[in-house]
């Protein structure tokens, strides 16, 4: 399998702004693959002046990998300029979703995946803007994790001491109407068993978890559709909250 061309059409679409037939439409691929895809498009983007920043998790929610036939969860790789401020661009994404976040925040290089609980320095609310560059946000396992597991962009709140988030309420409004309601608890029963699966699968990929990186452990709830020139609020009981305007 070419990595390379598959690295090009993926790279070209989130460029050119533009939806794309599923990768394995025409050329179907295994999930070692799709990760050197995936690898391959970072590569790209660091090449391009942007610098790491994090991992973020999917397929979190037992729901979705039964829905997907996988019984591990996938992950993709952060950089800065995936990071939004108080506004977020999205002239530049397909059809973006938004969806609640629980992040943590690495304060020491993790070699290990029993070090990682030790190595958070703080923990907060946010959200992730997910894109899938494929047509009609559909996707198989490889497609997806060769995109990046649709990452766009992220955002947190502000950071709180490393507590107990196996259960915390998290509440998204879009323009201060409720849009999603639910429970960390719906990451892996614990948001720290993603914790703990970042670590897992950037070891085994040969990377470690850097001080200063995030990782965002997943949805909570599903992801809403989200449109430009909206207000966007996450809370998380005992965590505060996160706000985004989008443009």
């Amino acid at each position: 399998m070419d990595v390379h061309a598959l690295a090009t059409t993926l790279d070209d679409a989130v460029r050119d702004v533009r939806a794309i037939p599923k990768l394995t439409d025409t050329a179907p691929f295994d999930v070692p693959t799709a990760y050197a895809v995936q690898r391959e498009l970072i590569e790209r983007r660091t090449a391009r002046g942007e610098r790491l920043s994090g991992v973020k998790m999917g397929f979190t929610s037992r729901a979705k990998m039964v829905q997907m036939g996988v019984d591990d969860v996938i992950w993709g790789l952060l950089t800065d300029r995936m990071q939004a401020g108080e506004s977020a661009d999205l002239s530049g994404l397909i059809h973006p979703r938004i969806e609640p976040e629980i992040v943590y925040l690495i304060g020491r290089e993790v070699r290990s995946v029993a070090e990682v609980e030790s190595a958070v320095a703080g923990v907060a609310v946010g959200f992730e803007i997910l894109d899938s560059r494929y047509e009609d946000f559909k996707f198989t396992l490889p497609d997806v994790i060769a995109d990046n597991a649709s990452a766009a962009l992220y955002g947190f709140g502000a950071w709180h001491e490393p507590r107990d988030l196996s259960n915390v309420g998290l509440l998204m409004e879009i323009d201060g109407r409720p849009a999603q309601t639910g429970s960390s608890a719906a990451i892996l029963g614990d948001p720290a068993r993603s914790l703990r699966a970042a670590a897992r699968l950037a070891l085994g990929a040969g990377l470690t978890l850097e001080p200063g990186w995030v990782v965002l452990a997943g949805a909570a709830t599903a992801a809403v559709p989200l449109p430009k020139d909206a207000h966007v609020r996450v809370t998380g009981a005992g965590l505060g909250s996160v706000e985004v305007t989008t443009r």
